[in-house]
């Protein structure tokens, strides 16, 4: 397993090993001794597996405030999607920075998204699965999301044609409209 730093504090690239033969191959997807070794102590409470039928669907920005706020373990599991953390932590000197990577099948990479984070993805290929694991549970009272084209922030989606969007988030508030406390 090979971890890498990304320029932004605690936002992590993990590359599993993959050993294949004939049959296939296999990987761990997670490790609590090998994060550990790297210095990633984070317990993990629960799994969310997704999927989006179509190409072009757009999930999120989303967070949860504090004290339900979610460090993540990000992967894609059929398909390909661009996957996209911005640092929402005041005190960070990425504060308002977001990085992207694309995370499919093929590659097995993923993405560590420290808690202080929204997080969403855009769906490259049509019947696209993530999985991801959260240290926290989920919690409605805390959940926030922030606009996806938000001009402060301006991610670049790599966006061509149409998204697909959740009323949530073509509602969602621009970041200046909302209530987040990291």
């Amino acid at each position: 397993m090979k971890i890498e730093n990304t320029f932004i504090n605690g936002l992590k690239i993990v590359s599993p090993d993959v050993f294949g033969d004939n049959r296939g191959w296999f990987f761990e997807s997670y490790s609590e001794r090998k994060f550990g070794e790297n210095g990633i102590n984070i317990t993990f409470v629960q799994d969310n597996h997704s999927f989006s039928a179509k190409k072009g669907t757009l999930r999120g920005l989303h967070f949860q405030n504090d004290p339900m706020a979610q460090a993540k373990l990000v992967w894609c599991t059929r398909g390909a999607l661009l996957d996209v953390a911005v640092d929402l932590r005041s005190d960070s000197p990425t504060y308002k920075k977001w990085f992207s990577i694309e995370l499919t099948s093929e590659n097995k990479k993923q993405l560590l998204i420290p808690r202080g984070f929204a997080h969403g993805f855009l769906t490259l290929v049509d019947n696209t699965e993530v999985q991801y694991k959260a240290d926290n549970s989920y919690s409605k009272e805390h959940e926030r999301s922030i606009r996806y084209d938000d001009p402060e922030l301006s991610v670049d989606w790599g966006i061509m044609g149409e998204l697909i969007l959740a009323e949530k988030d073509k509602n969602a508030p621009f970041l200046i409209d909302t209530d987040v406390a990291f």
